[in-house]
């Protein structure tokens, strides 16, 4: 809509098809208790998106937050669908959830980090809340939170619980390369200075890529091969 690919009247018209095919796909759940959990999760996700777009985007560090909560909206609706449930009342892992909103929360900043440069070189903020950031707040919000979520994760890897289950206590080695993607995100978003758009950034950075493979194939040769 801010760019003019569609107008209002089309996104509202998107928004009622995916609000009823979503709505469907809920009703191809096997059991009530599934349709009831994810259809909630679900409605949650549409008031939240409303609400942001309709308001809370313009206060500064509460859209960013939103929209981390956003994906962890979408991690419980897919545990919640698939059953993959390990308490009573919240699907996953209480890790899976912390770090999904953590790093969610740090791609966010760095992205507004882009605003910010594009504010400081126009005169002109892209959105009405990047008034409220700038370059060391910015900075540092990105510092803490990639600082916290390899924290995290690395707390994740020792745990009892996940030692257990996957039968290895090795494999907090997989922390070098949750390590060595932030680093590279760190480094895209202030030195190449192109974290607008973190998705084309994933597909496009071979850096990345290797880093997520090589992630990806130590955590199963610790799981399967070295026990």
């Amino acid at each position: 809509i801010a760019s003019g690919a569609i107008s209002v009247r089309s996104a509202w018209a998107l928004m009622a098809l995916m609000f009823l095919l979503s709505v469907g796909t809920v009703c191809l759940l096997d059991t009530y208790s599934h349709v009831i959990n994810v259809g909630l999760v679900i409605l949650i996700y549409y008031i939240l998106n409303i609400l942001y777009c309709s308001k809370l985007k313009q206060y500064a560090i509460v859209d960013v937050c939103i929209i981390a909560f956003g994906f962890v909206l979408r991690v419980l609706a897919g545990g919640f669908a698939t059953d993959i449930a390990l308490s009573k009342w919240l699907p996953l892992s209480n890790w899976i959830v912390i770090m999904t909103f953590l790093l969610t929360l740090f791609m966010s900043f760095a992205k507004r980090r882009d605003d910010v440069l594009r504010m400081n070189e126009t005169g002109e903020p892209p959105r009405k809340n990047t008034i409220r950031y700038n370059l060391t707040f910015i900075n540092q919000a990105i510092t803490i939170t990639a600082s916290v979520t390899l924290v995290c994760y690395i707390m994740y890897t020792v745990s009892p619980e996940v030692v257990n289950r996957f039968h290895s206590d090795l494999l907090y080695l997989t922390s070098v390369f949750v390590l060595l993607g932030l680093l590279r995100y760190i480094q895209i978003t202030v030195v190449d200075k192109r974290s607008g758009d973190p998705t084309k950034m994933m597909l496009r950075d071979r850096f990345t890529q290797c880093v997520v493979l090589l992630w990806a194939l130590t955590f199963l040769v610790l799981i399967y091969v070295i026990k």
